[in-house]
């Protein structure tokens, strides 16, 4: 009887210990919401020819202006993503995604509702160092590396 009563009594206390316990602040998690499709025209001027698929530059252009590069094709389990970026000079004025994972029916949603987003974040980091999607992790991530890649390729 005695047992019973400190096993119980330890039980209760551990339950009280681990309801009482509070970790550190809270994580502030972002789940971005679609907004409406914008367009942002690039810039005027001369551009020069964009990469080649292959992620082969076609022409080295200067650094000042308006040039057009494609990111490598990544591909995630999912399905393959792969970008265009446009620069004016070092400023990023324009993401196109080429390839987002389309072959199933999930893929396509989550992709059409994902595309506008990541290229928001892509136009507001001015960089590939973006929040992901969520729900589109996968593909968030690969989005990133191509632009990433491109952004590279156009520094080199």
């Amino acid at each position: 009887m005695k047992r019973a009563a400190i096993a119980a009594l330890t039980t209760i206390a551990g339950l009280v210990a681990l309801l009482g316990y509070k970790s550190g602040p809270a994580r502030r998690t972002t789940v971005a919401t679609a907004p409406p499709e914008t367009t942002v025209p690039p810039a005027p001027g001369p551009t020069t020819p964009s990469t080649a698929p292959s992620g082969t530059p076609s022409t080295a252009a200067p650094a000042t202006g308006t040039r057009t590069v494609t990111g490598p094709d990544v591909p995630n389990q999912y399905g393959d993503v792969q970008v265009r970026i446009t620069l004016q000079g070092t400023r990023i004025t324009d993401v196109q995604a080429i390839q987002l994972p389309e072959d199933r029916q999930r893929s396509a949603e989550i992709s059409s509702a994902a595309g506008p987003l990541l290229r928001t974040e892509v136009l507001q980091a001015q960089s590939a160092n973006i929040d992901g999607v969520s729900g589109a992790t996968y593909t968030s991530q690969s989005y990133a590396q191509s632009v990433q890649a491109a952004l590279d390729q156009a520094r080199a």
